[in-house]
């Protein structure tokens, strides 16, 4: 049987070259990566603005090759025939003028045409209030394929409700070689990664610190900016200001387990996992978190992953699991983040799905 060819792509995305600020970033830098390492030829299209241009820590990935432009005249003078020839086309979702891209290649490209929702339960709740930042629901039916952060019920709500032909789930993931189990001596019983949300704080103060209040001999730690002053930090509670990306691997694994707080976005949508999850299972570190739907079918409850629901939940866990137990469950947890959500296997996704287009659709592969 003949090999298939590779894949010629061309992905607009709101950043790779710069992290600041967003999380898009280190996702497509994990996918595109992983999709060279197929053999696909990847040219990455991103808005030239002044905000990452002064925080360019990946200004050239050598896996792929990384263009940007100025305006959407510029886009469309410098890369039209690219668009035009390639075998697939991906629009990420928050790409400055989306919605007027989107039409672009809508109407250029003579490949498949993708829309790439790394932020689906906002993108959805912005079209439920008529805000169409960078994505119109009459551009929906018009993408061959919806790749979207979550999956469950959502991805019917878009087939059904705006027409997607096509919607699919291409979660988060994280790289095992960035993240993987190291010899720490364990400075904390619990820690939390995460940006102060007021969405979020309620369910870190019952869960996180309401137990740090009520166990004195433990040790806790939250690391991640834009915490209020007004933030009452237990006497064992450390507070680190900001954690640098380069630093999580070692922030988890000097912990003895570690505390995952959901978004209300994401819990009401359900089936959409953070990286933060991915990312602490691939430490070994068992994850205690918060509950909504569709969590079990990532992992597995009690043996793969703790469900909280209350302070004598989390202090429950804190102190009666043996340190056996312990290792048992963040074991299992790396075990399969590794056979199901590293980079690899979104890259794969795709070109899956790709390809199951192209038949579909007689594209020639």
């Amino acid at each position: 049987m003949m090999a298939e060819k590779p894949l010629n792509i061309v992905i607009l995305g709101l950043s790779i070259t710069s992290s600041w600020g967003n999380g898009h970033a280190t996702t497509f830098r994990g996918l595109v990566r992983e999709l060279a390492a197929r053999s696909h030829q990847v040219l990455f299209l991103e808005r030239d603005v002044p905000w990452y241009a002064a925080s360019r820590d990946l200004p050239q990935p050598e896996y792929c090759t990384t263009e940007l432009y100025s305006t959407l005249d510029d886009l469309e003078n410098r890369f039209t025939e690219q668009v035009r020839e390639a075998d697939v086309v991906i629009i990420g979702s928050y790409v400055p003028e989306g919605v007027l891209v989107g039409q672009w290649v809508i109407n250029t490209a003579q490949g498949i045409k993708a829309f790439y929702d790394i932020d689906t339960p906002v993108t959805l709740a912005k079209l439920e209030r008529d805000d169409f930042e960078y994505l119109h629901p009459s551009l929906i039916p018009q993408y061959d394929l919806y790749l979207s952060f979550t999956g469950g019920p959502t991805l019917e709500v878009l087939e059904k409700k705006y027409g997607s032909p096509m919607a699919r789930p291409l979660y988060c993931s994280f790289d095992p070689a960035l993240y993987y189990p190291e010899e720490h001596a364990a400075q904390w019983d619990l820690g939390y990664l995460g940006t102060y949300s007021d969405d979020r704080q309620p369910a870190l103060e019952t869960l996180m610190l309401a137990a740090a209040w009520q166990w004195p001999a433990g040790k806790f730690v939250v690391a991640g900016p834009q915490y209020p002053a007004s933030v009452q930090w237990p006497a064992n509670t450390q507070y680190i200001h900001h954690l640098p990306p380069a630093e999580h691997r070692q922030f988890y694994n000097q912990q003895r387990f570690t505390q995952n707080i959901t978004r209300q976005d994401m819990i009401q949508a359900g089936f959409s996992p953070s990286v933060r999850l991915f990312e602490a299972a691939a430490c070994g570190i068992p994850i205690i978190s918060d509950y909504w739907e569709g969590l079990d079918t990532f992992f597995a409850f009690d043996a793969e992953i703790l469900i909280s629901r209350s302070t004598q939940d989390t202090l429950g866990y804190l102190q009666e699991i043996s340190e056996a137990e312990r290792n048992a469950i963040g074991e299992r947890a790396r075990q399969k983040v590794l056979t199901y959500h590293t980079a690899a296997h979104r890259a794969w996704e795709v070109e899956q799905y790709v390809r199951t287009l192209q038949g579909a659709l007689n594209f020639n592969p």
